[in-house]
């Protein structure tokens, strides 16, 4: 493999800081996101207005004619019917700043990738992923919308289905730029085995699993029931597991189900990251990899335990939204645990 020249070293490195500033800002977007959903504020704006839903209402008339959009949904006349236009502020903020910040990490991405796209500061394989992570930007905000359309119809409450496509949407664009950020700045070859590799990549995928079935649980509010840990109410499955029908919507649909479910993708996903922890060190030595996999242990351990104290509290907005978030940090070290196991080749997986 030919030396890397300066320029062509420091183009990758700028490149890559741009890429993980993205990231940081998806992150906030995630935390946001937990906010609005936790303090029920989603469903506040009722119209999409790429461009100008971005100026909120400015004068007492304005906040007024919000208000009586909002007060044609089914959210405000079944849950919020005695809701002034002062309670409706604190509810619209959240929605329109996790809104705004959509269009800010839109800006934030485009620019930048426009600007180096015409500089030639790209070599094409990353042109052309970039190109297809801003393509999922865009339906990302698509995917957004059509979530919030789905609580103003007959329900106060989003499909959770929908919620689980949008955060899991946000996921996969962020972890395509942490990707490719991280190849653009770790091209060392790893020694290890395919089936290390392969671990690790079941690794990232249980934990993105985990990821969407969280969203489930929080799209039927599953976490306010069954508030017992390690049983469900006294069982190890509960009995009303396969209560819905079809059998199948019980995934869905269920909180049993669905809780059980996520209850235990964390627990096999701890057993995982013991495992993981375990075998890298009986690997060729790779210093980064067993760094990372020392991480990964830890903040899936913090993970779990934080999970646990929400479930137990049924839910507090703070300890919900760190949960959220810490699902973003486990995600994180999982693909950069995975990153320092792959070959040459910087995007294969």
């Amino acid at each position: 493999m030919p030396a890397m020249s300066a320029n062509a070293r420091n183009s990758r490195r700028t490149v890559a800081t741009w890429l993980f500033a993205c990231c940081a800002l998806v992150f906030v977007m995630v935390v946001i996101g937990g906010i609005t959903r936790l303090t029920h504020s989603g469903l506040s704006i009722v119209e999409w207005q790429p461009v100008m839903g971005a100026i909120p209402p400015l004068n007492d008339q304005q906040w007024a004619q919000t208000f009586a959009k909002y007060q044609q949904t089914p959210e405000f006349k079944l849950r919020n019917h005695d809701m002034t236009v002062e309670g409706f502020k604190g509810i619209f903020w959240w929605e329109y700043i996790h809104r705004l910040m959509g269009r800010l990490i839109g800006l934030a991405f485009l620019l930048p990738f426009l600007y180096f796209l015409a500089r030639r500061r790209l070599d094409a394989d990353v042109a052309w992923t970039l190109g297809g992570i801003f393509i999922l930007g865009a339906l990302q905000g698509a995917m957004g919308w059509f979530m919030v359309q789905s609580g103003l119809v007959d329900e106060p409450r989003v499909s959770s289905l929908r919620l689980a496509a949008h955060l899991g949407l946000a996921f996969l664009i962020f972890a395509c730029m942490f990707w490719v950020a991280l190849g653009l700045i770790r091209r060392e070859r790893s020694p290890v085995s395919d089936g290390m590799r392969g671990r690790a990549g079941g690794m990232v995928a249980l934990v993105f699993l985990m990821v969407l079935s969280g969203a489930l649980v929080a799209g039927i509010r599953a976490g306010y029931a069954y508030n017992t840990w390690p049983l469900m109410n006294g069982h190890f499955i509960p009995p009303e597991i396969l209560l819905v029908e079809p059998w199948y919507a019980n995934i869905a649909y269920n909180m049993a189900t669905v809780q059980f479910i996520h209850r235990t993708l964390a627990m096999v996903i701890a057993l995982m990251a013991i495992g993981l922890w375990i075998d890298v060190r009986r690997e060729p030595p790779n210093d980064r990899a067993r760094r990372w996999s020392t991480i990964l242990l830890l903040v899936v351990a913090a993970q779990v335990a934080i999970g646990i104290g929400t479930l137990l509290l049924r839910v507090p907005v703070n300890l919900g939204v760190l949960h959220q978030a810490g699902s973003l940090v486990v995600f994180s070290c999982a693909l950069a645990f995975r990153h320092a196991l792959r070959p040459q080749r910087q995007f294969q997986m």
